[in-house]
């Protein structure tokens, strides 16, 4: 069955240190992965875009099969790629990627030696001329992922989120969300941001990412997101975190803030990116964005119960549309 949702992403192998239980040694992740689990809390038809070294284990991507997730997408490059990504979330939720041996130490773990010589990624130089080797081409996209009606984007390097949200929108993709990368929301780079906006439907940046493309321009996050919509997008909506979300709608200019589902914190881990497939997944069913927003919110609650991606997959039958019909009665138009 064709995939009626695609999502572009990275996939890594995650080293976790959540609040609670053991930590997780060289898992399947990325914000593919997360991404997918949002959705997929809604709906299975999802094909998955990225790219992998030849290393990747291929038993885990047959397991993306086991959650009905097409990989034909899925590139195998014929080299060895580092996808190793290490990440401890603290009790003061703050979530860091740096300095495993320190944090193995402090709970007097023994290390792992697969995280031997693990150095967190660094942003590039120069964002306009930087392609991830993780990242995914155009011409990686299997022909029938550009016939689906809804797709959306990771935080990617700036050059691959342009280029693929340029292919889908001339496929005529109906539905085109993107979470942009903090390695492109800096003031500098306003104006590439804007190019990356028109034709999409919805565009989601952390509260964090949105301030830091209009440092010293504006401190008025309703404002921010006006100028963004008036490039074209037709949702903007800012992750707040425990704070909820902002929603902007550039068309009927309406604004709302919607909290976040009280849940119960284990692992900050891909939170942002749940919320955004569920997200998707919300608005292909309803095509309300109050109910998308309400739909990633629970996304991304499932998310941080537990700790690694498939997590939020795990939960209850009917506890996602519970949670729902609970968070909706707090919507606030504003």
């Amino acid at each position: 069955m064709e995939p009626t949702f695609i999502i572009a992403g990275h996939l890594q192998r995650d080293y976790l240190m959540p609040l609670q239980g053991s930590p997780l040694i060289d898992v399947p992740g990325g914000n593919l992965l997360y991404a997918a689990a949002g959705l997929g809390v809604w709906d299975a038809r999802i094909g998955l875009l990225a790219r992998v070294g030849e290393d990747y284990p291929t038993g885990w991507l047959r397991n993306f099969e086991k959650y009905g997730w097409d990989r034909r997408g899925v590139h195998i490059l014929a080299e060895a790629l580092d996808l190793r990504n290490f990440q401890v979330t603290l009790e003061d939720q703050r979530v860091l990627r740096n300095n495993p041996v320190t944090h193995f130490a402090r709970l007097g773990l023994p290390f792992p030696k697969s995280l031997i010589g693990y150095q967190p990624a660094e942003e590039p130089d120069d964002y306009r001329k930087t392609t991830h080797p993780a990242s995914s081409r155009p011409t990686d996209i299997p022909a029938d992922y550009l016939n689906t009606h809804a797709v959306h984007i990771c935080a990617l390097d700036y050059l691959t989120a342009n280029r693929l949200s340029s292919t889908f929108r001339q496929a005529n993709i109906t539905t085109l969300t993107m979470d942009p990368s903090a390695a492109y929301m800096t003031g500098r780079a306003l104006e590439d941001v804007h190019s990356l906006l028109h034709g999409l439907t919805a565009f989601l940046p952390s509260e964090e990412e949105l301030r830091a493309l209009f440092w010293g321009r504006s401190n008025d996050l309703w404002q921010m997101a006006e100028a963004l919509g008036a490039y074209g997008c037709e949702l903007i909506v800012i992750k707040r975190g425990a704070r909820g979300q902002m929603l902007y709608d550039s068309i009927s200019k309406k604004r709302w803030e919607l909290p976040a589902y009280a849940a119960r914190v284990v692992d900050l881990t891909g939170a942002g990116d749940s919320f955004c497939g569920g997200f998707l997944a919300g608005y292909q069913k309803t095509y309300d964005p109050v109910q998308a927003v309400l739909h990633g919110s629970i996304s991304a609650s499932l998310a941080i119960e537990g700790s690694g991606a498939f997590y939020a997959l795990e939960a209850l039958p009917g506890l996602a549309r519970a949670r729902i019909d609970s968070l909706g009665e707090n919507v606030r138009q504003v």
